[in-house]
């Protein structure tokens, strides 16, 4: 982990874009980012949120000049289309693309309304794709760039609470391998972070209003074979290998991040 007193980071000179910034895998990602040396454009629907995420990142050493943020709301076409725009206008460029905003609202096939599974569709799987739209030209006169799309193991097939969810992620996955095949002529590259079970303050609160239970994290833990769940520093660092030079080579790349293997009875 770099600090302002630390040589030049893995994304110095670089502006990254992260949704969905304000919490969670997201708020993670953009601080891992600021501290290896980005300029980051935060996005997320709550400024007092943001606020207190932009002092934290400021408190290990990060200039308050490399960070800014953007309120806005991905099920919205206007707000989507609002961001890429915004960060040229801070940082003059863009470089990096995190697409992390998601929608994770509970729901089987029996009790999904049209409007939840729009709204999955719309905040998971549109954003993505007018973000991306939107982007890609500023990378492209850059002469590369990466875009990172922030998945989940349930694309592969998925809780059966988490049906639209799914269905969202599960396109997102195949957007991303079908966009990757296209931008490489730009020397764009396009991966994606399937996400297994994290412990976020979002998830924490999900599961006691599951549960009724304040300790499932005590239960929950020991069903990891590794003893924890997922961070979202773990999530972040593998959002760093993909923004940087180190993945230089890598395209159209899906990475599950989970403990145990996607079908594994282990």
């Amino acid at each position: 982990m770099n600090t302002s007193q630390d040589k030049a980071g893995r994304l110095a000179g670089k502006i990254a874009i992260v949704t969905g910034a304000t919490s969670g895998v997201g708020s993670g990602i953009a601080l891992e980012f600021a501290l290896e040396g980005a300029k980051v454009l935060l996005t997320g629907r709550d400024q007092e949120r943001a606020d207190k995420i932009l002092q934290e990142i400021e408190a290990q050493g990060v200039p308050r000049e490399h960070l800014s943020f953007h309120p806005a709301d991905l099920a919205s076409v206007e707000q989507c289309q609002s961001i890429v725009p915004q960060a040229i206008k801070v940082f003059g460029a863009l470089d990096v693309l995190v697409n992390n905003a998601g929608d994770v609202t509970r729901g089987n096939i029996e009790n999904t309304s049209v409007e939840l599974w729009d709204r999955h569709m719309a905040v998971n799987l549109r954003a993505p794709f007018i973000l991306t739209q939107a982007a890609y030209p500023h990378m492209k006169e850059r002469g590369g760039g990466s875009i990172i799309n922030i998945g989940s193991v349930n694309a592969y097939s998925g809780e059966t609470k988490l049906m639209s969810y799914s269905a969202s992620k599960g396109g997102l996955m195949t957007f991303t391998r079908n966009v990757a095949s296209y931008l490489h002529r730009y020397r764009i590259r396009v991966n994606q972070l399937n996400v297994g079970w994290t412990l976020t303050e979002g998830e924490d609160k999900v599961m006691r209003a599951d549960t009724g239970r304040d300790d499932w994290l005590e239960e929950a833990i020991k069903t990891r074979p590794f003893g924890r769940l997922l961070s979202p520093r773990d999530i972040a660092l593998a959002a760093l290998y993909f923004a940087s030079d180190d993945s230089a080579l890598i395209n159209g790349s899906v990475l599950d991040m989970e403990q145990t293997p996607v079908g594994s009875r282990a």
